[in-house]
């Protein structure tokens, strides 16, 4: 079973595509902040709307120490996280959610991708064995692949959504609010500096998918990590800013809004790039976020802490051009010993195997 698809090295979020959102950072910094608007204001002190649960978390299992998933529901209820994150079916995990309420992303993961779009019983199956035998479970997402690189594999991710939804209709469950999408690498989009002039850098691969959602109202999922751009450019993009810290203030002269973290940027690049495509209703979902405590300079215990517990108190407020609740899932539960690549693949986690957690947030 998968935690994250593939390697998380630097060069995952295309870093040559974040050299473009600091391009001349530096000239548009400013020292004042915005005044605050309706949508911060109808907020509470930490940022989260009322009534509105922003932040979930991923559960990766690649490790030989981990709790057992009874235990790991059990943690995520005391700790009042809503809402998981698993890679792929977990029988296991399916069972220990049922009843709970905590909401369920859910991946199909990359390799059935070509069996979901030649061959819709495929599908069939994989609704009738992990979705229809657990009626308590919340599911809120299925995505179909987490970062699929391979332009031929990409060519199935359309078909497969599409022979998902059948399956799911076919199977009676509609009324559950299941929205099927596919979770993306930040680097789809490009031109992201400033963040009002994003693009889809494949138009033929990603408009396509983005029309679809736009008729079957669910979002788009993104993987987004401004680790991965401020470890790729210490001189232009500043701590501050890549750890929602106050400090450095962005105009984007395209849109007239105002940035005061790289996060914000990254996600908005995002919108900018559905309106390019034509489809503005199309909202986003943070399917991955996070910051390693251990394993590089930039990877400590305080600039973890710092941009996760920034994060929990900020996603309720939104992004600069769309205020209102960001659904975003921090990456990830545990520290995970088995990760292979850079030695911060093993450092993401809020908790250690033995729960207890690797610093201190407040959920």
């Amino acid at each position: 079973m998968n935690g994250r698809v593939g390697s998380k090295m630097a060069n995952r979020q295309g870093l040559a595509s974040m050299f473009a959102v600091t391009a001349l950072l530096f000239a548009a910094v400013a020292t004042t902040f915005p005044a605050e608007c309706s949508a911060h204001r109808a907020a509470d002190a930490r940022g989260h709307t009322k009534g509105v649960h922003s932040i979930g978390v991923c559960n990766g299992v690649i490790g030989n120490n981990l709790p057992s998933p009874a235990d790991v529901v059990k943690l995520y209820r005391a700790k009042g996280i809503g809402a998981m994150r698993i890679y792929a079916p977990e029988t296991n995990v399916l069972r220990a959610l049922s009843g709970t309420g905590i909401g369920l992303l859910m991946d199909v993961p990359n390799e059935n991708i070509t069996a979901f779009a030649s061959t819709p019983s495929a599908a069939a199956a994989w609704v009738k064995a992990y979705v229809q035998p657990y009626p308590g479970v919340s599911f809120r997402y299925i995505a179909v692949g987490n970062e699929v690189m391979d332009v031929d594999a990409q060519k199935n991710i359309l078909p497969a959504l599409k022979n998902l939804n059948t399956a799911l209709s076919a199977a009676g469950l509609d009324g559950r609010g299941i929205k099927v999408s596919t979770a993306l690498r930040f680097d789809v989009v490009t031109d992201t500096f400033p963040p009002s002039s994003g693009v889809f850098a494949d138009d033929d691969f990603m408009d396509p998918i983005a029309e679809y959602l736009e008729t079957t109202g669910a979002p788009l999922l993104a993987n987004v990590y401004p680790y991965f751009a401020y470890v790729g450019d210490t001189t232009d993009i500043r701590l501050d800013y890549a750890t929602l810290q106050p400090g450095t203030t962005v105009t984007d002269d395209g849109n007239g809004l105002t940035y005061t973290s790289l996060f914000d940027a990254m996600v908005d690049s995002i919108y900018a790039a559905l309106e390019d495509a034509g489809t503005p209703g199309v909202k986003v979902v943070v399917s991955e976020t996070g910051w390693p405590s251990s394993g590089s300079s930039a990877a400590t215990v305080q600039n973890a802490r710092t941009y996760n517990q920034n994060l929990i108190n900020h996603v309720g407020r939104g992004t600069p051009k769309r205020p209102g609740p960001l659904e975003t899932y921090m990456f990830a539960m545990f520290n995970e010993n088995l990760k292979t690549g850079d030695e911060t693949e093993r450092h993401f986690g809020l908790f250690n195997p033995d729960k207890s957690p690797a610093y201190t947030l407040s959920f």
